[in-house]
């Protein structure tokens, strides 16, 4: 059981860490509860009930910072168009660029106490070790796909684009018909699970001697920020250069904030964008990246 000295030896290293970082200064004068929902935002949760289950944090208190995030001009906020009961939230463009401020600051911030410390390997792994005491982390692993991964990847990209988004069967459908022309003898497909759940998938396909085509990138809403979607791609881009491609390339929706963030994180660079209207919405703006691999 938890002593008088064990509850003060916490909140004063809670004192102490806060004013460290300068959580009370600078950008981070904005109350955490918005930091916090700017984050998962930027991270590609949209519901307003995924955020209450992100954050754990009470209905009332969520509404009053999506009100005030809203009156900054920082979020929109919506109903689905599928259900009228669900609302998303996003980021507006001048959010996105305000997140970016406060996710630079912040890594400075770090960066600093970091760089001052003379083994700052042995503080992050205290600190991985404190984070996985208070809650044990499940264990993310890759596999190649086997009997039913296809059927979850079409059916997990037809729910989770419908519900975000309000696309319509016809993305699913495209979906179902990049996995019929997957060709095992020289196309590969990963499926990322958490001890043991399904939370994300990706494909590498070939599309000539030189060149393979990243696809179907998906990251389940509750495994977000948890590193999937890195993994996920990092896996393609390492098999594409074993495998002597020399140029790796993808198409994209330019809404996909989190996923492009990811490939821009890898080198990836944009080739292409122009307005494609698709999936039932006449607002998309289709786009192709490519990366140069380097044996």
């Amino acid at each position: 059981m938890a002593t008088t000295e064990h509850v003060e030896a916490v909140r004063a290293f809670n004192r102490f860490y806060t004013a460290k970082i300068g959580l009370t200064r600078g950008t981070y004068a904005r109350p955490l509860p918005e930091v916090r929902v700017m984050y998962e935002l930027a991270h590609g949760t949209e519901e307003v009930a995924e955020l209450r289950t992100a954050l754990d944090i009470d209905p009332g208190q969520l509404s009053r910072v999506l009100a005030k995030l809203e009156e900054q001009g920082l979020i929109t906020k919506a109903p689905s168009p599928l259900d009228a009961r669900r609302h998303l939230v996003r980021l507006t463009e001048a959010g996105e660029a305000r997140f970016a401020e406060m996710d630079q600051d912040s890594a400075d911030a770090i960066g600093t106490v970091l760089d001052d410390l003379g083994d700052a390997a042995a503080v992050v792994a205290a600190m991985q070790r404190l984070q996985h005491t208070i809650e044990p982390q499940g264990t993310l692993t890759l596999r190649e796909f086997g009997p039913g991964d296809f059927g979850w990847l079409v059916h997990r990209h037809g729910v989770l684009y419908a519900r975000e988004f309000g696309w319509d069967q016809s993305f699913e459908r495209l979906v179902a018909k990049i996995a019929a022309e997957f060709d095992p003898d020289t196309d590969r497909a990963w499926l990322a699970t958490i001890d043991g759940d399904p939370m994300g998938a990706i494909m590498c396909v070939r599309l000539d001697a030189t060149t393979a085509k990243l696809r179907t990138l998906l990251v389940e809403p509750k495994a977000r920020g948890k590193g999937v979607g890195k993994a996920l791609v990092d896996q393609v881009i390492r098999h594409a250069t074993d495998s002597g491609y020399t140029t790796l390339t993808l198409w994209t929706q330019s809404h996909l904030h989190a996923a492009i963030r990811i490939y821009e994180s890898r080198g990836f660079t944009l080739d292409k964008a122009w307005p494609d209207p698709a999936f039932g919405k006449d607002d998309l703006v289709s786009q192709t990246w490519s990366l140069t691999l380097k044996p």
